[in-house]
Protein backbone atom coordinates (compact mmCIF):
# COMPACT_ATOMS: atom_id res chain seq x y z
CA UNK A 1 0.00 0.00 0.00
CA UNK A 2 1.26 3.12 -1.06
CA UNK A 3 2.00 5.85 1.78
CA UNK A 4 1.67 8.88 -0.70
CA UNK A 5 3.76 11.83 -1.48
CA UNK A 6 0.73 14.43 -0.04
CA UNK A 7 2.09 16.60 2.94
CA UNK A 8 5.84 14.95 2.93
CA UNK A 9 8.72 17.11 1.78
CA UNK A 10 10.82 16.14 -1.10
CA UNK A 11 14.75 17.66 -1.89
CA UNK A 12 15.84 17.21 -5.25
CA UNK A 13 19.67 17.56 -5.79
CA UNK A 14 20.30 18.43 -9.83
CA UNK A 15 17.01 19.81 -9.77
CA UNK A 16 17.99 21.95 -12.80
CA UNK A 17 18.66 19.11 -15.11
CA UNK A 18 16.18 17.77 -17.46
CA UNK A 19 15.43 14.78 -15.53
CA UNK A 20 15.96 16.84 -12.25
CA UNK A 21 13.19 19.36 -13.06
CA UNK A 22 10.81 16.37 -14.67
CA UNK A 23 11.29 14.55 -11.01
CA UNK A 24 10.66 18.00 -8.85
CA UNK A 25 7.11 18.74 -10.73
CA UNK A 26 5.91 15.02 -10.72
CA UNK A 27 6.66 15.10 -6.95
CA UNK A 28 5.24 18.52 -6.55
CA UNK A 29 1.99 17.22 -9.02
CA UNK A 30 1.42 14.29 -6.40
CA UNK A 31 2.04 16.64 -3.15
CA UNK A 32 5.00 16.72 -1.84
CA UNK A 33 6.49 20.04 -0.53
CA UNK A 34 9.31 20.30 -3.50
CA UNK A 35 12.39 21.62 -2.52
CA UNK A 36 14.78 22.54 -5.31
CA UNK A 37 18.08 22.47 -5.06
CA UNK A 38 21.14 23.42 -7.27
CA UNK A 39 25.17 24.21 -6.48
CA UNK A 40 23.82 27.92 -7.74
CA UNK A 41 20.89 29.51 -5.86
CA UNK A 42 19.82 31.21 -9.28
CA UNK A 43 19.32 27.73 -10.80
CA UNK A 44 17.10 26.67 -8.09
CA UNK A 45 15.16 29.58 -8.47
CA UNK A 46 14.49 29.49 -11.64
CA UNK A 47 13.49 25.62 -11.58
CA UNK A 48 11.19 26.96 -8.33
CA UNK A 49 9.45 28.85 -10.16
CA UNK A 50 8.95 26.82 -12.87
CA UNK A 51 7.54 24.10 -11.18
CA UNK A 52 5.05 26.33 -8.99
CA UNK A 53 3.07 24.67 -6.45
CA UNK A 54 4.92 26.45 -3.50
CA UNK A 55 8.41 24.79 -4.45
CA UNK A 56 11.19 26.54 -2.39
CA UNK A 57 14.75 26.78 -3.45
CA UNK A 58 18.08 26.26 -1.90
CA UNK A 59 21.61 25.75 -2.79
CA UNK A 60 23.42 22.36 -2.35
CA UNK A 61 26.52 21.77 -3.51
CA UNK A 62 27.79 17.99 -3.67
CA UNK A 63 31.43 18.58 -3.99
CA UNK A 64 31.27 21.05 -0.78
CA UNK A 65 29.89 19.31 2.69
CA UNK A 66 29.18 22.69 4.61
CA UNK A 67 27.04 23.43 1.99
CA UNK A 68 25.23 19.99 2.65
CA UNK A 69 25.49 20.54 6.69
CA UNK A 70 24.02 24.07 5.52
CA UNK A 71 21.12 23.32 4.11
CA UNK A 72 20.13 20.24 6.21
CA UNK A 73 20.10 22.74 9.23
CA UNK A 74 18.12 25.24 6.98
CA UNK A 75 16.00 22.65 6.05
CA UNK A 76 15.56 21.17 9.62
CA UNK A 77 13.73 18.04 8.33
CA UNK A 78 12.95 16.15 5.36
CA UNK A 79 10.95 13.14 4.50
CA UNK A 80 12.69 12.01 0.93
CA UNK A 81 15.91 12.67 -1.04
CA UNK A 82 16.22 12.06 -4.34
CA UNK A 83 19.72 13.27 -5.85
CA UNK A 84 20.14 13.17 -10.21
CA UNK A 85 23.10 15.45 -9.87
CA UNK A 86 26.03 14.25 -12.09
CA UNK A 87 29.78 15.70 -13.37
CA UNK A 88 30.71 13.85 -16.40
CA UNK A 89 34.72 13.10 -17.33
CA UNK A 90 34.12 10.90 -20.84
CA UNK A 91 36.45 10.50 -23.16
CA UNK A 92 39.84 7.87 -23.95
CA UNK A 93 40.91 6.67 -20.54
CA UNK A 94 44.47 8.17 -21.91
CA UNK A 95 43.06 11.42 -21.93
CA UNK A 96 41.51 12.16 -18.79
CA UNK A 97 42.00 14.72 -15.68
CA UNK A 98 42.40 13.23 -13.05
CA UNK A 99 40.13 16.23 -11.38
CA UNK A 100 37.43 15.41 -13.74
CA UNK A 101 37.55 11.74 -12.89
CA UNK A 102 37.39 13.32 -8.86
CA UNK A 103 34.40 14.94 -9.57
CA UNK A 104 32.42 12.36 -11.07
CA UNK A 105 32.96 10.25 -8.06
CA UNK A 106 32.10 13.27 -5.99
CA UNK A 107 28.61 13.80 -8.13
CA UNK A 108 27.97 10.29 -8.32
CA UNK A 109 29.47 8.71 -5.26
CA UNK A 110 31.29 10.48 -2.48
CA UNK A 111 28.45 13.33 -2.72
CA UNK A 112 25.13 10.97 -1.86
CA UNK A 113 27.61 9.71 1.28
CA UNK A 114 27.48 12.85 2.57
CA UNK A 115 24.02 13.82 1.72
CA UNK A 116 23.13 10.62 3.83
CA UNK A 117 25.39 11.62 6.43
CA UNK A 118 23.62 15.10 6.73
CA UNK A 119 20.43 14.37 5.75
CA UNK A 120 19.42 10.59 7.42
CA UNK A 121 19.04 12.30 10.80
CA UNK A 122 16.61 14.86 9.73
CA UNK A 123 14.67 11.92 8.34
CA UNK A 124 11.76 10.10 9.84
CA UNK A 125 11.77 6.13 9.95
CA UNK A 126 9.78 6.13 6.72
CA UNK A 127 12.00 8.72 4.44
CA UNK A 128 13.51 7.15 1.58
CA UNK A 129 16.76 8.20 -0.64
CA UNK A 130 16.47 7.67 -4.61
CA UNK A 131 20.00 7.32 -6.47
CA UNK A 132 21.00 8.27 -9.88
CA UNK A 133 23.16 4.98 -11.94
CA UNK A 134 22.63 4.62 -15.28
CA UNK A 135 22.91 1.53 -17.76
CA UNK A 136 26.05 1.61 -18.95
CA UNK A 137 27.25 0.33 -15.80
CA UNK A 138 25.92 -3.11 -17.14
CA UNK A 139 27.10 -2.06 -21.13
CA UNK A 140 30.52 -0.37 -21.29
CA UNK A 141 31.42 1.47 -23.95
CA UNK A 142 34.60 3.37 -25.43
CA UNK A 143 35.14 6.50 -23.90
CA UNK A 144 32.96 5.86 -21.06
CA UNK A 145 34.92 4.00 -18.26
CA UNK A 146 33.94 6.40 -15.47
CA UNK A 147 30.40 6.94 -16.40
CA UNK A 148 30.51 3.06 -16.05
CA UNK A 149 32.46 2.69 -13.16
CA UNK A 150 30.70 5.60 -11.04
CA UNK A 151 26.96 3.78 -11.74
CA UNK A 152 28.34 0.23 -10.94
CA UNK A 153 29.47 1.95 -7.62
CA UNK A 154 26.41 3.57 -7.51
CA UNK A 155 24.54 0.23 -7.81
CA UNK A 156 26.34 -1.01 -4.82
CA UNK A 157 26.42 1.82 -2.91
CA UNK A 158 22.16 1.58 -2.41
CA UNK A 159 21.92 -2.23 -0.99
CA UNK A 160 24.81 -0.86 1.56
CA UNK A 161 23.66 2.50 2.51
CA UNK A 162 20.07 0.55 2.85
CA UNK A 163 21.25 -1.57 5.14
CA UNK A 164 23.55 1.22 7.16
CA UNK A 165 20.38 3.78 7.42
CA UNK A 166 17.43 1.21 7.72
CA UNK A 167 14.56 1.72 8.11
CA UNK A 168 14.94 4.82 5.69
CA UNK A 169 15.07 2.96 2.60
CA UNK A 170 17.55 3.60 -0.47
CA UNK A 171 16.43 3.25 -4.01
CA UNK A 172 18.38 3.46 -7.17
CA UNK A 173 17.24 4.42 -10.43
CA UNK A 174 19.26 3.31 -13.30
CA UNK A 175 17.65 4.83 -16.54
CA UNK A 176 18.89 4.24 -20.13
CA UNK A 177 18.59 6.64 -22.85
CA UNK A 178 16.11 9.14 -22.13
CA UNK A 179 15.36 12.43 -24.15
CA UNK A 180 16.27 14.68 -21.49
CA UNK A 181 18.13 17.91 -23.31
CA UNK A 182 21.26 16.08 -22.59
CA UNK A 183 21.65 14.95 -26.18
CA UNK A 184 20.63 17.79 -27.53
CA UNK A 185 24.15 19.16 -29.24
CA UNK A 186 24.57 15.89 -31.00
CA UNK A 187 24.58 16.63 -34.71
CA UNK A 188 23.21 12.95 -35.52
CA UNK A 189 20.91 12.89 -32.14
CA UNK A 190 17.79 11.35 -34.16
CA UNK A 191 19.67 9.18 -36.08
CA UNK A 192 21.05 8.07 -32.54
CA UNK A 193 17.46 7.71 -31.13
CA UNK A 194 16.14 5.62 -33.97
CA UNK A 195 19.52 3.19 -33.49
CA UNK A 196 18.73 2.93 -30.00
CA UNK A 197 14.50 2.65 -30.23
CA UNK A 198 15.34 -0.12 -32.72
CA UNK A 199 17.96 -1.75 -30.73
CA UNK A 200 16.12 -2.27 -26.71
CA UNK A 201 12.94 -4.09 -26.04
CA UNK A 202 11.02 -1.21 -25.52
CA UNK A 203 11.40 0.38 -29.24
CA UNK A 204 11.78 3.74 -27.81
CA UNK A 205 14.00 6.05 -25.74
CA UNK A 206 12.87 7.33 -22.66
CA UNK A 207 11.02 10.26 -21.77
CA UNK A 208 11.99 12.42 -18.51
CA UNK A 209 8.37 11.65 -17.25
CA UNK A 210 9.11 8.03 -17.58
CA UNK A 211 11.73 8.81 -14.87
CA UNK A 212 9.77 10.96 -12.53
CA UNK A 213 7.24 8.26 -12.81
CA UNK A 214 9.42 5.93 -11.39
CA UNK A 215 11.18 8.07 -8.84
CA UNK A 216 7.72 8.72 -7.52
CA UNK A 217 6.71 4.82 -7.22
CA UNK A 218 10.18 4.53 -5.50
CA UNK A 219 9.37 7.35 -3.04
CA UNK A 220 5.87 6.67 -2.42
CA UNK A 221 6.08 1.89 -1.66
CA UNK A 222 7.52 1.14 1.58
CA UNK A 223 8.37 -2.29 0.66
CA UNK A 224 10.96 -1.03 -1.90
CA UNK A 225 14.76 -0.50 -0.74
CA UNK A 226 18.04 -2.09 -1.12
CA UNK A 227 17.84 -2.39 -5.04
CA UNK A 228 18.06 -0.62 -8.29
CA UNK A 229 15.10 0.23 -10.88
CA UNK A 230 16.06 -0.44 -14.14
CA UNK A 231 14.51 1.91 -16.33
CA UNK A 232 15.83 1.04 -19.84
CA UNK A 233 13.51 -0.28 -22.09
CA UNK A 234 15.86 -3.97 -21.85
CA UNK A 235 18.95 -1.11 -23.20
CA UNK A 236 21.09 -3.27 -20.97
CA UNK A 237 20.36 -6.65 -23.13
CA UNK A 238 19.70 -5.07 -26.25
Amino acid sequence: MSTGLAGRTVLVVGAGSGIGTAVASAAAVAGARVVAASRRQDTAEQVAEIIGHGTSAIRLDLGDEDSIRAAAATLGSVDHVVTVAADHANGPVTALEQSDVEDAFRAKVVGPLVLAKHLAPIMPPTGAFVLFSGYVSARPQPGLAVMATTNGAVDALVPALAVDLAPIRVVGISPGVVDSGSWDGMDDKAAFFAQVAGSNPARRVGTPEDVADAVVFALTNPFLTATTVHLDGGQRIA
